[in-house]
């Protein structure tokens, strides 16, 4: 029997999502991109063929370094686009966005199209900023809209939890960092980093 999550997100054209880089030699965190993929499709009840997927990613990943997007939709058909690497910094400004997550919505557990606050941050990402913050209904920090916040409050590198609304990033997988609740009144008095499978971790300056 079908489930009702998987419902509402086939009745929407909603597709799982993995963006991951080809770096000119390998594709980057490839194993951990599939497995969180496979959490995601089991989560929305949809079929998925990781061999088929690995194989698609690899074909993709030629030549030159570039940004693959992958996306899965509910009848378990793949699509993988490649663009340019998106440009290195050193460092990104960084402040908090108007949108806010709730910790009740399932789609935050999973990698999809499905991301209205995180659309409404990204688009509303003030001239000069790099990226923005999220916070839950408990003003609790939660998420970048493209990356996993990081930060040090004086005992070493610490990450939101899960609960909090984070997504569960790949990278943050691959670094472990413990999970610590953060407040907004935290952000500019701690060491911040911002990072993501695609683009690694980068220092981050906090714009009030």
């Amino acid at each position: 029997m079908e489930s009702t999550l998987f419902q509402h997100a086939a009745a929407r054209g909603i597709r799982l999502i993995e963006t991951l880089g080809w770096d000119g030699a390998q594709l980057v965190r490839l194993d951990g991109h599939l497995a969180r993929l496979a959490c995601g499709a089991a989560m929305l009840g949809y079929p998925c063929d990781l061999d088929a997927a690995r194989a698609r990613l690899i074909t993709a990943g030629q030549g030159v370094p570039a940004r693959l997007r992958m996306t899965i939709g509910a009848g378990g058909d793949i699509a993988v686009t490649s663009a340019p690497m998106p440009p290195a910094k050193t460092k990104w400004r960084v402040g908090l966005a108007d949108a806010r997550l709730n910790t009740a919505d399932p789609y935050l557990r999973v990698k999809s199209t499905h991301r209205p606050a995180y659309d409404a941050a990204r688009a509303a990402l003030p001239v000069g900023w790099d990226e923005v913050i999220l916070l839950n209904e408990w003003g609790e920090v939660a998420d970048g809209s493209i990356s996993t916040l990081f930060f040090d409050c004086g005992a070493g590198l610490r990450t939101p939890p899960l609960s909090s609304g984070a997504l569960p990033g790949v990278l943050r997988a691959e670094i472990a960092a413990p999970e610590e609740t953060l407040t907004a009144a935290d952000l500019p008095r701690v060491k911040l980093w911002l990072g993501n499978s695609l683009r690694g971790l980068i220092p981050a300056v906090w714009c009030a």
